[in-house]
């Protein structure tokens, strides 16, 4: 058996158990033994516990989604589309073990779980704004990601809780939190255009202080006597 091979038998053991005893490390040796491994698996393969264990949880959710996401008509969706259909999946494979996500969402509300419930939404929307085309590397790829995550984090309670078929209470949730995101969006392409012929403020006090070099970039002898106050 590989490593991931173990990772996996315990967390599904644990998926069962979890609704019942929670996310705990006794939970999590009940899980090891469940899977026919030795006592010591556990330090082994979730040396964090039962944190490691919901972290391992999320990323294989994040895998599957992925995966369904990509596997889209992408290329025939308008970016509202793309966006709610990655949620909407990524929501889904959470929905496969829903008193086990709720369990997990409490355990992560406990102080030490706090920093990791947050890195893990974050994950989540990085994983759908990569799997839908995102391509951005400047500010927009921490802006997308912060606005999804937040939406994600506001979503998922509603979805959990939402106990009809197909979930319409959360999709009428989700549809008003994306119209956010869109806004967002919109928002930001007019500030953008707006002001794409102002100056930059840096480089104006850039020439301010030291007036606009002949010949492009100072050399190095011009640099000392900046330096000197020459």
């Amino acid at each position: 058996m590989t490593p991931d091979d173990a990772r996996n038998a315990i967390l599904d053991a644990a998926l069962r158990d979890a609704p019942f005893e929670g996310w705990t490390d006794v939970m999590l040796a009940g899980a090891v033994r469940s899977a026919g491994l030795p006592d010591g698996a556990a330090a082994l393969y979730f040396p964090g516990g039962a944190i490691d264990v919901i972290v391992f949880w999320s990323e294989r959710m994040d895998v599957r989604a992925r995966e369904k996401i990509e596997a889209l008509d992408l290329a025939s969706m308008k970016i509202r589309e793309r966006v709610t259909q990655g949620v909407v999946l990524r929501l889904s494979e959470t929905g496969r073990h829903e008193d086990a996500a709720r369990r997990a969402q409490a355990r992560l509300r406990l102080p030490d779980g706090l920093g990791t419930g947050s890195r893990l939404t974050w994950n989540a929307a990085d994983m759908i704004w990569r799997a839908i085309g995102d391509t951005s590397t400047d500010g927009n790829f921490y802006s997308k990601r912060a606005v999804l995550s937040a939406v994600l984090a506001s979503t998922a309670p509603i979805w959990l809780g939402d106990a009809l078929p197909n979930k319409p209470k959360a999709r009428r949730f989700l549809n008003r939190r994306i119209e956010n995101v869109m806004q967002f969006e919109t928002l930001k392409a007019q500030f953008r255009k707006a002001t794409a012929d102002i100056p930059n403020p840096a480089e104006i006090l850039g020439r301010l202080r030291y007036g606009r070099p002949r010949g492009g970039v100072p050399t190095r002898r011009r640099k000392r006597r900046i330096r000197r106050g020459a």
